[in-house]
């Protein structure tokens, strides 16, 4: 097994060098790996104390920010190192994170993880989520450069689990420790044997309950909202957008106004979309001088205000589901206790589970569905307001991951 990852890793780095000149995301992602040794050599020196924090993309950086803000409070001497895979964490983070150095994470190869583990010499690295790099973790506990995995998920059909998963498994050992989601994870990893695991919850409960101490004002959203039932749908994709904008089109007589946020704001795609909405559209980049009041639907093509727009929602819809995207993250609509709409695929979601079980979330699959969970919360003022205060106790009794991992980190430090 060991044999067969290194070969289909140096195959994939191959491969990936093929297709980057037809493909600009891959383009970007194999031009940034072959800067990042320089990067590391020009940033970093023999005698820096370093914590290194990587992330597949922006995803799981939002999921490890809370850890990683406290990290650096308690170790200003460190040099923070924040590496992505994914040039949609990577181009977003670049030059607005809380790191001293960003970069591409190279391929798991054993020369590069040689080099980079030379070369950066963490104190403590942090993984999150799904990120096990068998090579990296061989030669940081080679190193013995203490690792942890923070808001682990485990299922039982991945390769960890399976007879054929033998250096995938072993890199699980590798961590100092392991901090999952649910106990399902910890039990799949107690079952090969892993013990040094413990069940601390997701750490986006703290990160969002954090979003309701900051200034969430928005005065554009203010001026378009008015007094109004505002609807949000947040990262939406096309799969959504066929069943909103059906709905939309056929209920033009409701006092509702509608704030689409389309994961895709690509012109071509942003004026398609525009062109199927029958009521009066407005989109934020041309928005300016505009009395924003006088629209029904608001398109925002811009990137960075998602977070605050929920807290003007009264009912939230949240993109991904209808399709094989996956599912977006819904806490950051939940924090503001309102109810919250998704598509038919999240099973891959436990927090999109467990607010279904509570009431706080309804999942469609259909047109019909979406009308009949609509009708209701928007007739029905006090459930809409009960269903939505679901959310926020259940985002208050998940929180704390948090202070379990940083508690943990202080020892390893």
């Amino acid at each position: 097994m060991s044999f067969l990852y290194n070969i289909s890793t140096t195959v994939a780095n191959f491969g990936l060098k093929c297709v980057a000149p037809f493909n600009k995301k891959i383009e970007l992602g194999v031009k940034g790996r072959a800067r990042t040794f320089d990067i590391l050599k020009s940033k970093l020196s023999e005698n820096d104390k370093t914590l290194w924090f990587h992330c597949a993309s922006l995803g799981e950086y939002e999921q490890g920010l809370p850890v990683f803000q406290e990290l650096k409070k308690l170790y200003e001497n460190h040099k923070i190192i924040l590496s992505f895979f994914s040039p949609s964490g990577y181009e977003v983070k670049k030059d607005n994170s809380i790191a001293d150095v960003v970069i591409y994470m190279p391929l798991d190869t054993k020369t590069n993880a040689s080099n980079f583990v030379n070369i950066t010499k963490p104190n403590l690295t942090v993984f999150v989520k799904y990120e096990i790099w068998p090579n990296y973790l061989s030669y940081l506990r080679q190193g013995e450069f203490k690792t942890i995995l923070i808001s682990a998920l485990f299922r039982k059909n991945q390769a960890f689990f399976k007879p054929y998963g033998g250096k995938l498994k072993r890199a699980l050992f590798t961590f100092d420790h392991i901090f999952t989601q649910d106990q399902q994870s910890r039990d799949l990893l107690k079952g090969i044997g892993l013990n040094k695991v413990t069940v601390s919850g997701d750490t986006r409960f703290d990160r969002v309950l954090n979003q309701l101490e900051q200034n969430n004002t928005l005065p554009f959203i203010e001026t378009f909202k008015q007094d109004r039932l505002c609807f949000v749908a947040g990262s939406i994709w096309p799969e959504d957008e066929d069943i909103l904008i059906e709905y939309i089109n056929s209920q033009s007589s409701n006092n509702l106004k509608y704030v689409l946020v389309p994961h895709d704001i690509k012109t071509p795609h942003i004026e398609k979309l525009q062109q199927k909405i029958k009521l009066s559209s407005v989109l934020y980049s041309q928005s300016e001088n505009t009395n924003l009041s006088d629209f029904q639907v608001y398109i925002i093509d811009t990137i960075g205000y998602l977070s605050k727009i929920y807290k003007y929602a009264d009912i939230a819809y949240i993109g991904g589901g209808m399709g094989t995207k996956g599912l977006h993250n819904s806490l950051e609509a939940a924090v503001f206790g309102i109810p919250i709409i998704i598509g038919k695929n999240y099973s891959r979601h436990p927090e999109a589970k467990n607010m279904i079980d509570i009431g706080g979330m309804f999942s469609i699959s259909s047109l019909q569905e979406f009308k009949k969970i609509m009708k209701l919360l928007i007739q029905d003022h006090t459930k809409r307001l009960k269903i939505g205060q679901q959310n926020i106790n259940f985002i208050k009794n998940n929180r704390g991951a948090v202070i379990q991992i940083i508690e943990f980190s202080r020892k390893l430090i």
